[in-house]
């Protein structure tokens, strides 16, 4: 595909749970959602938890009922896919999950863990043995990693496997749930320099999920941001995650803290200045 080309366009899509109890309306937690993706391009999809951000992810991975709109790859609609087409579609579209002590199955070594994708392609023996050799250089995990389980390795590396894991078919895009929440703050930023590194030497491209302002700047060309299940802002990364128009977008760049205490702490009033204009502005529209 052409990079002007989009790979994925959600369009106008709603996710709807049905509600426990008789009579009660279902939830729903997306309200008609879209943004779009061009190839090789990573795009940052930021809220708070409960925002809708991660059952958009799932949504685009056919984990999550999608009850209206649709959700185009390369302009094929995969909203309503069936089990059989879904894992054809494994090739082109991966994931990389959160928690990276139980994404990985503990009593599989790394080698069987990266070689499953590849026997159910039928790859042969040496050719999958090559392949896994690659991904571990690829990731910057040493060869003899592959003999090892998955307890050996520390959280970071952890990630790197299912980084591995997600590379093994050459996938044109990755959707990544919150990759590096799990981390602490120095592995963080080479997990997701990491990304980047992998993204410019493959073209991949990423739905980069995350709560945090901060984590999707560093390598989101653009960024949406969802509140109750609607994107409220979306646009240039670097506008929205350092001079962003919506108010909510700000609340989220205020509540990231900063290593300056005095700019920590008007960031702070800057913050709860901003709480109190918003509840003001409510209460007015309540009483007219």
């Amino acid at each position: 595909m052409k990079a002007n080309e989009q790979l994925l366009v959600i369009d106008n899509v709603e996710v709807e749970y049905p509600a426990k109890g008789f009579g009660k309306k279902p939830f729903r937690a997306l309200k008609g959602v879209s943004i779009d993706i061009h190839p090789g391009e990573c795009v940052g999809l930021v809220g708070e938890s409960g925002s809708g951000k991660t059952t958009l992810g799932r949504a685009v991975l056919g984990l999550a009922p999608v009850t209206g709109g649709k959700v185009l790859y390369k302009g094929r609609d995969i909203a309503h896919l069936g089990r059989k087409e879904r894992r054809a579609l494994a090739d082109e579209i991966q994931v990389v999950f959160q928690d990276p002590y139980t994404s990985l199955n503990p009593s599989l070594t790394i080698e069987q863990t990266l070689s499953e994708p590849l026997r159910v392609k039928k790859m042969s023996g040496p050719d999958a043995s090559k392949r896994i050799r690659s991904l571990l250089d690829q990731v910057g995990l040493p060869s003899n990693a592959a003999d090892r389980l998955p307890r050996e390795f520390s959280g970071g590396q952890r990630q790197r496997i299912a980084i591995a894991r997600a590379l093994a078919l050459e996938p044109e895009l990755i959707v990544c749930d919150e990759p590096v929440s799990a981390l602490d703050l120095s592995t963080q930023a080479r997990v997701l320099d990491l990304f980047k590194d992998i993204q410019e030497a493959t073209g991949v491209a990423y739905l980069f999920v995350s709560h945090d302002l901060a984590v999707v700047r560093h390598l989101s060309h653009r960024v949406a941001v969802m509140y109750h299940g609607e994107i409220v802002e979306f646009g240039d990364g670097g506008k929205v995650t350092s001079d962003p128009e919506h108010p909510y977008t700000q609340r989220l760049l205020l509540a990231a803290p900063v290593p300056d205490p005095v700019r920590q702490e008007q960031r702070r009033a800057d913050r709860r200045r901003l709480l109190q204009a918003q509840e003001d502005l409510a209460m007015q529209a309540g009483a007219v």
